[in-house]
């Protein structure tokens, strides 16, 4: 079929509009103190109390079964292939058990979004554990930007259909191609989470059932913008916080949220590697704060990255190297992306890892 005629219109698009302003983005130099030292790492006796006190999700029977076929499919082959766990995007804390208000965080999910994609790329299945409508693999192109999918189209003069704007013709075909395979050979497993809570409950599932099914096969590549503090099950409001119940003003009492990464390491999925990320404002402060995260949690990696810089420019820090990737301004223009860098690094890596597991089994 003969693609449509690019039609003349005024630039009226989205991507013209007011929407190309990033309010989304906080100002650096209003950031807290992160000089401060961060929590230490929970342990069993804080593991045991987090999930008996707060209630697991209805849906977590559904996610195991579907989970448990995904990774028999990618391992019972006669080359097994890796399989890798993307996290993706920020958690909700709810305020109310039926919630109206929650604390949020900026993460769009972009990085994580874009390394699932790099790693179906690159030859590994990914489970990919997201914000429900963060940005997804593939449809990122066209969602969650200053183009509305709608500018994308056009009307064909001839037949009065609907079609792609020759102008993205070729661009849409290679996206559409690399999703439709992506789906054909079941490459991706989508798993959505909303609240902390979720994403814990999840997390803690996923991990059992890759340390079982897929081992040192397996690669934890920890994007996702987890929440600080929560709101426990004893202290949640059932209903809606009334405007007028609190006075002028209106007081959280917060609990942090036990951090699960040495347990995940040394319990949950003791054979995979683990790739965490730092993000920090402050240059000074980014080696030193991955390095105490390797040390306080005994993982093989940690990636770190400026706010200002983190979409040209990371940090991979492990006990004995830091070294730098990026992307120049150029390629970044391009339409370069800074995980075609990170990922085959971290398989690099992950590779490196496979071998050494292997070679102790031996012994």
């Amino acid at each position: 079929m003969t693609p449509a005629p690019s039609i003349p219109r005024p630039n009226h698009s989205r991507a013209s509009s007011l929407e190309r302003i990033p309010t989304y983005a906080p100002a650096a130099a209003s950031a807290i103190d992160r000089t401060v030292p961060e929590p230490v790492a929970a342990e069993v006796l804080e593991e045991q109390t987090y999930f008996e006190t707060n209630i697991e999700p209805s849906y977590l029977p559904e996610v195991r079964a579907k989970l448990r076929k995904f990774i028999r499919f990618h391992t019972e082959r006669p080359d097994p292939r890796r399989i890798v766990l993307v996290t993706s995007g920020g958690t909700t804390v709810p305020l109310e058990n039926n919630t109206v208000r929650f604390i949020d965080n900026f993460s769009a999910g972009t990085r994580g979004a874009t390394s699932a994609e790099e790693f179906v790329d690159n030859g590994y299945a990914v489970v990919f554990l997201h914000r429900q409508f963060s940005l997804l693999p593939y449809s990122r192109h066209y969602s969650h930007t200053t183009n509305c999918f709608l500018d994308f189209l056009a009307v064909d003069s001839s037949s009065g259909q609907v079609v792609i704007d020759s102008a993205y013709q070729q661009e849409m075909k290679v996206v559409y191609q690399q999703y439709r395979k992506a789906m054909d050979e079941n490459l991706i497993l989508f798993v959505p989470f909303t609240t902390v809570n979720q994403y814990l409950f999840t997390l803690k599932l996923v991990s059992h059932e890759l340390e079982v099914g897929a081992g040192a096969l397996a690669l934890f590549y920890l994007a996702a913008a987890v929440s600080d503090f929560f709101v426990p099950r004893s202290k949640i409001s059932e209903h809606k916080i009334q405007s007028g119940s609190g006075g002028n003003s209106l007081v959280l009492d917060l609990d942090p949220v036990p951090k699960f990464l040495k347990r995940l390491v040394e319990n949950w999925a003791p054979r995979a590697m683990i790739v965490s990320f730092k993000l920090e404002t402050d240059e000074t402060l980014l080696v030193g704060k991955a390095r105490g995260a390797l040390e306080r949690y005994s993982h093989q990696l940690v990636i770190g990255n400026l706010l200002q810089t983190r979409k040209h420019t990371v940090l991979f820090v492990t006990k004995n190297d830091a070294k730098e990737y990026s992307i120049t301004e150029q390629q970044e223009k391009e339409g370069v992306v800074i995980e075609s860098v990170i990922v085959p690094k971290v398989i690099d890596a992950h590779s490196e890892w496979i071998t050494g597991i292997q070679q102790h089994q031996q012994q």
